[in-house]
């Protein structure tokens, strides 16, 4: 199996069991506990409660930061792009990649409840390269040095700078084949939505016009 799903706390897959608790909508915060080691961008987590949810910022809804359960430690700023689901769970869910036989599983994609979109994690190229020919699709990636693998306590709020830097890092589409591609000629084309400033899948917003012009034809029809 190349992607291993997970829905939730009963479920377990390669001896990793997940529990969540849904929180805020606004950032998606939730808290997340993993039995087994997990893999993240630039780092691998110890089995544990940790809080997942988004940066605190309006400019970017694609930065997830990664703490301990009590929100004292960041184990990282994580770029995303977009991911999408047809049919959205009313569970959190986590997506896993395929890995070598002993490793940890690493983290594809996050999904909160009742979202189709999710947050697709970017992984450092070295290690995109190697998850890509594992999974024999594709992996987001970065320059190896765009991550850093230091927890840091105490965490400060991210600034508007500092987004900025993480969302100019370029960003690519590692192949099983060690190639890199462009990141929009593998992964779906997004929109800017103005009325929210995020990012959506296209078609995503384009299954929102035709569900509004069908509503549209049903009341013209009424009359």
């Amino acid at each position: 199996m190349k992607l291993a799903t997970i829905l939730l706390a009963s479920v377990a897959i390669a001896g990793t069991l997940i529990q969540t608790v849904r929180a805020d909508e606004w950032d998606k915060k939730t808290i997340i506990t993993f039995s087994g080691p997990v893999e993240i961008p630039g780092r691998v987590l110890s089995p544990g409660t940790y809080v997942f949810k988004l940066a605190d910022s309006s400019s970017d809804r694609h930065i997830v930061q990664v703490f301990d359960k009590d929100q004292k430690t960041l184990y990282g700023n994580i770029l995303a792009i977009p991911d999408w689901r047809n049919h959205p769970a009313d569970k959190t869910v986590i997506t896993f990649e395929e890995r070598a036989a002993g490793s940890p599983e690493a983290v594809k994609a996050w999904f909160y409840p009742g979202d189709n979109f999710g947050q697709m994690f970017v992984y450092p190229k070295t290690r995109a390269i190697q998850l890509a020919q594992a999974n024999d699709h594709p992996v987001p990636s970065m320059p190896d040095t765009a991550v850093t693998q230091s927890a840091e306590a105490a965490p400060q709020p991210l600034t508007e700078p500092e987004v900025k830097r993480m969302t100019e890092i370029p960003l690519k589409a590692a192949t099983p084949q060690a190639e890199e591609m462009e990141i929009t000629e593998v992964f779906a084309r997004t929109e800017v939505l103005p009325a929210t400033g995020s990012t959506l899948p296209l078609f995503a917003a384009v299954g929102l016009a035709c569900l509004a012009g069908a509503c549209t034809l049903r009341l013209r029809s009424d009359y």
